[in-house]
C-alpha cells in the first residue's frame, strides 16, 4: 500500500527588499571608497589655486592675467579658477568629503565598541590547519597549564572555557582564546575623526579669519591700528567677516635691520616695534616694545603680526619757482631681491596760489619715476645695483611736468605713472638724471628736485586665525592616531589543553595556534619560540643591588688606583 501522508508546501522565499534610490545614494556616499576618492579629488581641486593667480591675494595681477588671455581668461574666471578656495565647486567637494567621512566612521565606531565588549572568538575545531601552530606535551593538569599561560598573556583579552568530551574528542579539554591589538582600530578611528576635526577647523579659520598687509616706513612715524579694513594696502577677509569686529590693537615700526650673506641672499630680517592692545591709549611712551623676526611674529589681541618683506623708500624734495617746497618719502618696490634694485614713482601737486589759472596749475605738477640702487654700479650712465646693502645709494629718475592725474579722483598705481597720460602728451619728460643723496637738478622753469636720502620700509601682515590652535591639535592627534594604527599589531591565539596519561603522571597535550588579522602583523618564524615562552614559568624580576657605603668607597679606591 502506498502511504498517503500530508506533504508540506515549501516555504515561499521572502522577496528582496529593494532599496530606494536615496538610500543607495547614501550608502555609496558613506563608503570608504567614496571618501578616499573625494579626498584625492579635493587635493586635485587645490592645484589650480597653487598654479593660477588668485584674486584675494593679488587683484591687479589676476586682472592682468585674465586680460592677457582674452576669451579663455573670461571663461576661466566664470569657472571660478581665480578664487578656487571660495568657489562653489571646491566647497561642494569639501562638504561632501565631510559628510562621507562622518557617515562612514559612525557605523565603524559602533561596530568596534561591540567588538571590544564581545568575548574573544572560540577556538576552531582543528587548530593544526592554521598556518602558525605549535604542539607539545608538558607536565601538569590542563587547569595548571591554563593558569600559567594566562599569567604570561598579560595585556591580552582572554577567555578560558572548559569543553566537555565529544565524539571527536573523547576527553574534556580546556581552551583559551586571546586577542590583542584592538588599539590599532582605535588609532585608525582617531586618525579619521581627527581628520574631520581638521577639516572643520580649517573651514572655521577661513570663515572667521582675515589677513591684511600694510607697508610702513620704519622710522617711527608710521603705524597702523587694526580697527578698520581701510588701514591696509590689501585685505582678505573670511566669508563671515565684515570688517567691523577686528581685534583692536595698534603697532608702529621704530626701526628695521636686514642682514645679508656675502652672496646677497637675505639672512635675517628684524623689526623693532611698539604696540598696544588699547587703541584709546594715545601716549606711545606707554606702549610695549617687541622685536619681530621672520617666522617669529608678534602676538597681540589674538592676532599675529609678521614681517613679510622690506625695501627702500627714497625721500624727494621739490622746490617750486616761488620757493615753496613739497617733500615726500615714497616706497620703491624691489625688482631684484638679490641686489634690491627698486622702482617707484612720486607725484607732487603745485602750491595753492602759485598759478591762478586752474588749467595752468594742473599742467605744472611734478612727477618722478625711476630706480633706486642701494649700492650703485654704472654701465656708462645706466644705473644698476651690485649689493642689497645701502653702501652707495643712488637714484636714476625721470622728471615729468604736466597733468599727473591727481585732480581726477581716480585711483592710480602708487608705484608707476599713468602711461596714457605720457602717451597723450599731458605729462611730459623734462629731465633724466642720476642723483646721490643731497644732489639736485633744476628743470627749465626753475623747479628744483632734490634727492634727500632714503628710509627703510617694512611690509607687515596681520593674520587672524581663531581656529589655529584647533588645527594644530587636530593635526597632532591625526599623527598620533596614524602612528598607533601603523605600529600596533592585531593578533589572535587559541590554546587547547587536553589531559594525557603517561606512566601515571599528570601531563597535558598543548596545541597553540596563532592568526594575524593583517598581513603586516605576521608572526614570522619565531612563533614556536613565543609559544614556548608562554609555557615557561615566569621568573622573578631581577633588581639592581643597592650600593652600600663600603661598596662606594671600594669603587672610589679602584678609580684612584
Amino acid at each position: 500500500m502506498m502511504h498517503t501522508g500530508s506533504i508540506e508546501a515549501p516555504t515561499p522565499r521572502r522577496p528582496r527588499r529593494r532599496l530606494s534610490p536615496l538610500l543607495r545614494l547614501w550608502r555609496s556616499l558613506t563608503s570608504m571608497k567614496t571618501a578616499l576618492m573625494l579626498l584625492f579629488l579635493l587635493a586635485a581641486a587645490a592645484i589650480p589655486g597653487a598654479l593660477l593667480p588668485q584674486r584675494p591675494l593679488n587683484e591687479q595681477k589676476t586682472t592682468q592675467y585674465i586680460a592677457d588671455r582674452g576669451a579663455l581668461g573670461t571663461w576661466m574666471d566664470r569657472l571660478q579658477l581665480f578664487d578656487v578656495f571660495a568657489s562653489s565647486w571646491f566647497t561642494a567637494i569639501y562638504v561632501l568629503l565631510f559628510v562621507s567621512l562622518v557617515g562612514c566612521l559612525t557605523p565603524r565606531i559602533l561596530e568596534h565598541l561591540r567588538a571590544v565588549r564581545a568575548r574573544p572568538v572560540p577556538a576552531p575545531r582543528n587548530l593544526t590547519r592554521l598556518p602558525r601552530h605549535f604542539e607539545d606535551t608538558v607536565e601538569g593538569t590542563p587547569e595548571e597549564v591554563a593558569a600559567l599561560i594566562n599569567a604570561n598573556l598579560r595585556g591580552w583579552r582572554r577567555a578560558t572555557t572548559t569543553r566537555p568530551a565529544t565524539t571527536h574528542r573523547p576527553t574534556a579539554a580546556v581552551e583559551i582564546s586571546a586577542e590583542k591589538g584592538y588599539l590599532r582600530e582605535w588609532g585608525n578611528l582617531v586618525f579619521h575623526f581627527a581628520l574631520i576635526a581638521l577639516l572643520i577647523s580649517i573651514a572655521a579659520d577661513k570663515l572667521y579669519g582675515y589677513e591684511g598687509t600694510r607697508s610702513l616706513v620704519a622710522d617711527g612715524t608710521q603705524g597702523l591700528c587694526n580697527t578698520s579694513t581701510a588701514v591696509y594696502d590689501s585685505f582678505r577677509a573670511g566669508s563671515l567677516v565684515d570688517g567691523t569686529d577686528l581685534s583692536p590693537f595698534c603697532v608702529r615700526v621704530e626701526g628695521f635691520d636686514a642682514r645679508f650673506l656675502p652672496s646677497g641672499q637675505p639672512d635675517m630680517y628684524e623689526a623693532d616695534v611698539t604696540y598696544t592692545g588699547d587703541v584709546r591709549q594715545s601716549d606711545p611712551d606707554t606702549w610695549s616694545t617687541a622685536r619681530v623676526r621672520v617666522n617669529e611674529p608678534l602676538r597681540v589681541a589674538g592676532d599675529r603680526v609678521y614681517v613679510l618683506g622690506n625695501g627702500f623708500a627714497p625721500t624727494f624734495t621739490v622746490t617750486f619757482p616761488n620757493g615753496e617746497q613739497r617733500t615726500q618719502t615714497v616706497l620703491f618696490i624691489p625688482d631684484n631681491l638679490q641686489t634690491m634694485l627698486s622702482s617707484g614713482a612720486a607725484r607732487f601737486d603745485t602750491p595753492a596760489g602759485l598759478y591762478p589759472d586752474a588749467d595752468e596749475r594742473r599742467n605744472r605738477q611734478i612727477a618722478i619715476e625711476g630706480l633706486f640702487a642701494p649700492t650703485a654700479a654704472f654701465q656708462g650712465t645706466l644705473l644698476t645695483s651690485s649689493f642689497p646693502v645701502p653702501n652707495d645709494p643712488y637714484v636714476a629718475i625721470r622728471i615729468y611736468q604736466g597733468d599727473t592725474g591727481l585732480d581726477t579722483g581716480r585711483p592710480q598705481n602708487a608705484y608707476s605713472l599713468n602711461r596714457a597720460l605720457i602717451e597723450q602728451g599731458r605729462l611730459q619728460q623734462r629731465a633724466q638724471v642720476n642723483l646721490s643723496p643731497g644732489q639736485t637738478h633744476t628743470i627749465a622753469d626753475g623747479t628744483v628736485v632734490r634727492f634727500d636720502g632714503y628710509e627703510r620700509f617694512v611690509s607687515m601682515q596681520v593674520s587672524h586665525g581663531p581656529a589655529q590652535n584647533w588645527v594644530l591639535l587636530s593635526a597632532t592627534v591625526m599623527l598620533a592616531g596614524l602612528l598607533v594604527s601603523l605600529l600596533v599589531r592585531r593578533r589572535r591565539i587559541w590554546v587547547r589543553l587536553v589531559p594525557v596519561g603517561v606512566d601515571g603522571q599528570r601531563r597535558t597535550a598543548v596545541t597553540i595556534a596563532g592568526l594575524a588579522r593583517t598581513d603586516q602583523a605576521g608572526w614570522g618564524e619565531d612563533f614556536d619560540q613565543q609559544a614556548r615562552r608562554w609555557l615557561t614559568q615566569p621568573g622573578p624580576t631581577k633588581r639592581r643591588p643597592r650600593r652600600t657605603s663600603a661598596m662606594r668607597s671600594h669603587i672610589r679606591t679602584d678609580l684612584i688606583s
